[in-house]
């Protein structure tokens, strides 16, 4: 969009508006462009991937990742939620990723053993799509929305996702959690290099944002370069940590 020249003065805005072509070039109300394109496109051909016959138990499925969208994936949990057996939902999940509905965020656990979570997250392609999902019908609904903060970090991952494709590589995307919690939203690698990047919402910048970060850099593994992307304006800081605005995530691949 960017790239496209078109703007929004708000994180909220840009991910309610989405990227289907129809909302920026036709002008169509998002809700309603999402609305029609998830029962034309996403309801009708995916679940007939599926072989599905009840749509309301496939909207039922497809509302629940999205419920859960940048947490660590349970299958049996969402296998229960569901009404399904667990085999089945790892399944839907894999046509729905193979239908370019979701992607996969996988954990990084290189030479960590078993104190590191090796569940997968799973975040949408489409912003506009999720929040069609989560039953959001205006901008403003994201800010009170309890999931406000995965529902940003799905918007900057897929930013990040976009700009590696965009130049022709893949995705080596990750993120880290060990099981005591301590968490690193997105790295990636360049050469033996390991780049590490945490994401927040907030518009107003906060030390602690980068605790994560330095305790990964002394505990786990050394990081070469360290962002804290946000919704606030860019600054730089002595230990060379920098913050970036969440529109300006391209710039970093």
């Amino acid at each position: 969009l960017r790239n496209a020249n078109i703007r929004f003065d708000s994180f909220e805005a840009y991910i309610f508006n989405g990227f289907l072509p129809r909302v920026h070039d036709q002008q169509q109300r998002p809700h309603v462009a999402y609305g029609n394109y998830y029962q034309t496109y996403v309801e009708r051909d995916v679940r007939q991937l599926i072989q599905l016959k009840d749509a309301s138990l496939f909207e039922k499925f497809i509302k629940l990742v999205a419920g859960r969208v940048g947490q660590l994936v349970n299958y049996q949990s969402l296998a229960n939620d569901v009404g399904i057996d667990g085999k089945t939902i790892k399944h839907w999940l894999s046509i729905l990723e193979a239908s370019f509905i979701i992607f996969k965020l996988p954990p990084y656990f290189e030479n960590f053993g078993k104190r590191v979570i090796k569940s997968p997250k799973y975040y949408f392609t489409d912003t506009g799509l999720l929040a069609y999902l989560l039953d959001i019908e205006k901008p403003d609904q994201i800010t009170r929305d309890p999931l406000v903060g995965n529902i940003f970090e799905n918007l900057v991952i897929l930013e990040a996702l976009k700009a590696r494709y965009n130049q022709g590589r893949r995705a080596g995307l990750y993120f880290f959690r060990d099981s005591q919690g301590h968490e690193i939203d997105l790295l990636f690698q360049s050469g033996r290099q390991l780049t590490g990047i945490e994401i927040k919402s907030a518009a107003t910048w906060h030390p602690r944002f980068k605790q994560a970060l330095n305790r990964f850099s002394e505990k786990q593994h050394p990081l070469a370069r360290s962002y804290v992307i946000y919704s606030g304006d860019e600054q730089s800081f002595s230990d060379g940590l920098r913050a970036i605005p969440y529109d300006r995530v391209a710039t970093l691949f």
